[in-house]
């Protein structure tokens, strides 16, 4: 959700501005004239703080890594004390972000290594950077899960599993205009997770 721009400094309102433009429709389909106009700055504010659109994008790429938690992770592990569960709210918060844009938003990371990962090394490094700390928080959970689930399963994998299951989940459903592709993404992994938990004797959880 966008900050508001007027409690943020000029800098500030740059990051903000191009973080929602680039989110809604694209790197490359977002103009410097744009940017401006969103954050209400004038050209040699952008350049006293940014050396180009690039330098901009790898701002706002750093800025996610810092929203990471407050805005994604905390949320979803408030609404569930159980660290599998915390796993699955997770999850739910990326559906409930398709259903509030009506399939149009997806996940801006996701977004932004399919369009300028290839050609912009600087910004696919802060990308894989930010896929690394999502990852991480998933890892974390499934740690706390440890004695529950069989000790074979590597913890790192799964979590990028994980990971992979959310992104293209939205990416289907994005393609669709329909909640029905991530929903069974997400039921699949439950299934896998429930066989996991039987393995060490533990009931099913959740919705199959």
């Amino acid at each position: 959700m966008p900050a508001p721009t007027q409690t943020l400094s000029t800098r500030g309102r740059l990051i903000e501005a191009a973080r929602e433009l680039f989110w809604l429709q694209g790197y490359e389909a977002t103009s410097v004239a744009e940017i401006l106009e969103k954050a209400q700055v004038n050209s040699g504010s952008l350049y006293h703080y940014f050396r180009s659109k690039e330098d901009l994008l790898l701002a706002v790429l750093e800025t996610y890594k810092e929203m990471l938690y407050p805005m994604v992770i905390e949320p979803a592990f408030q609404r569930a004390a159980d660290p599998i569960e915390r796993i699955f709210a997770l999850l739910d918060g990326y559906r409930q972000g398709l259903l509030y844009t009506v399939f149009t938003g997806g996940c801006p990371i996701g977004n932004l290594a399919l369009e300028v990962g290839d050609h912009l090394p600087p910004a696919r490094q802060k990308i894989a950077e930010n896929f690394q700390g999502w990852c991480g928080w998933v890892q974390k959970c499934l740690e706390e899960a440890s004695e529950r689930l069989p000790a074979e399963v590597n913890r790192e994998q799964l979590a990028q599993f994980v990971l992979t299951v959310m992104e293209g989940g939205v990416m289907q459903a994005r393609a669709h205009g329909s909640i029905a592709p991530f929903d069974a993404s997400v039921a699949q992994l439950r299934d896998y997770f429930n066989r996991l938990l039987a393995a060490k004797g533990e009931p099913a959880t959740g919705a199959a």
